[in-house]
């Protein structure tokens, strides 16, 4: 980098130039990575598979990538310069994103924050935001970088089964059959109405307490505790037959099987055991041996 300058006599005559150079190669060498590493965020940004926009000081949008053009409908060149909050943003939640975006500003960063996005076009996109202060060379905020995650499939498949979740709690609840569920230290977790009315106690006065030692007969609790620590392990049981006694002292015939539970992981959370009352069956089988007896005997 030279500076040439004029050399003069006394009379103010040219005699000559003074040059003073500066050797920049290194400086040049920073600035071309400087450069390098700019344009390779600049095109990451662009090409993200995330929606990611910024802002300035004042709100206004100064990053809009294709991904966010592809999801919200609304082009780079229609986003650039206009009101983040005020443009995009629906009214129920300006306040809240505009305290985010105002705390980035600030420094204060925010991950993880939801909330909903309309496109051009009227349909809502829900978004799971990071916001990060963004900086110039002398660390004084310039704006705020956003990265999001469109998570509207997400949000749907959860209210699908949450749905499916809440449809089964009033399967269980409203079964002709006994059901009942334990944790794995056989709890009960799950008591519907069948089971309430069959063993005469009301769901309250089950939940949290050991299936086994409160609820089934000595002469059963070992044979009943087998299956249920088999089904802990995975190995589910059909048919087994005891003998249940009520509160109030009567006896009742339950074929139960027993399945196991797990978590989204595949991971045993519990078991769930889905009885029936064969008593009266029982009942039935035993008078229609003693009839076949009868007459056997009679023959």
């Amino acid at each position: 980098l030279l500076n040439a300058t004029t050399r003069r006599d006394w009379k103010g005559n040219v005699t000559g130039v003074v040059g003073v150079g500066q050797d920049i190669t290194a400086l040049n060498q920073v600035l071309a990575e400087s450069k390098r590493v700019a344009d390779d965020l600049t095109r990451l940004i662009e090409t993200a598979n995330a929606p990611i926009f910024g802002i300035d000081t004042h709100g206004q949008v100064t990053e809009w990538n294709a991904k966010a053009s592809g999801l919200l409908g609304y082009t780079k060149d229609e986003a650039l310069g206009e009101h983040l909050v005020q443009r995009f943003i629906t009214e129920e939640f300006k306040a809240s994103v505009s305290e985010v975006l105002e705390s980035a500003l600030i420094g204060k960063e925010t991950a993880n924050f939801e909330f909903p996005m309309f496109t051009k076009f009227g349909d809502r996109r829900d978004i799971l935001l990071n916001a990060t202060t963004r900086r110039g060379p002398n660390d004084e905020v310039t704006g705020v970088i956003g990265v999001g995650q469109d998570i509207s499939q997400i949000r749907e498949i959860t209210k699908e089964q949450e749905r499916v979740a809440d449809d089964l709690s009033r399967l269980i609840e409203s079964a002709n059959a006994p059901i009942f569920g334990v944790d794995l230290n056989c709890m009960v977790t799950d008591w519907n109405r069948k089971a309430a009315e069959i063993s005469g106690f009301p769901k309250q006065d089950t939940m949290g307490k050991n299936l086994v030692q409160n609820f089934i007969q000595l002469e059963y609790r070992l044979s009943v505790e087998e299956v249920l620590r088999d089904a802990l392990t995975g190995k589910e049981t059909a048919n087994f037959e005891f003998v249940l006694k009520s509160k109030h002292g009567q006896a009742f015939t339950v074929l139960l099987n027993l399945t196991t539970r797990r978590d989204g992981k595949g991971n045993v959370t519990g078991v769930v055991g889905v009885g029936q009352d064969i008593t009266e069956l029982n009942q039935v089988l035993a008078e229609s041996k003693r009839v076949a007896d009868d007459l056997t005997r009679r023959s």
